[in-house]
């Protein structure tokens, strides 16, 4: 697991390629900025430049207050970016507070169709859609 850090030390991202499901977990935590948006999206994307993954579970559950300020550069930089690296199935796990749930709800309306990003209210849920989406056993060996 990959933590990135604010200047004062605190985890703002928790990133994990998690092979069994083949998705790339990440947990953001607290407040975020533009910058730590770009950080983490970069990573994500370099990351499946490495090891091609198709799905991302990005879970907002400890994650405070509004990222709208990011929303430009998610939909117009680092979407067609991802989308190049191969991810094709986005579960978003909604933050508690309004702000943020405000913040994915117009970025799900940016991104139209370019990913296929659905919001869930639990992790479980998530996951569950999230392996709904593996290819079937008989496909993958074909």
């Amino acid at each position: 697991m990959k933590e990135f850090l604010r200047p004062d030390g605190s985890v703002f991202l928790q990133v994990e390629r998690d092979r069994v499901h083949d998705w790339v977990y990440a947990r953001w935590l607290g407040s975020q900025t533009l910058a730590t948006v770009q950080q983490g999206g970069l990573y994500y994307v370099e990351l499946l430049r490495q090891e091609p993954c198709p799905r991302l579970l990005n879970d907002h559950q400890e994650l405070i207050g509004s990222f709208s300020e990011a929303n430009d550069w998610i939909s117009q930089v680092w979407t067609p970016l991802i989308r190049e690296a191969g991810l094709r199935y986005f579960a978003q796990v909604l933050a508690p507070g309004i702000f943020a749930q405000l913040s994915i709800v117009d970025l799900q309306q940016r991104l139209g169709g370019q990913l296929e990003l659905r919001l869930f209210g639990s992790l479980p849920t998530a996951r569950e859609w999230l392996l709904s989406t593996a290819p079937a056993a008989a496909d993958r060996s074909a």
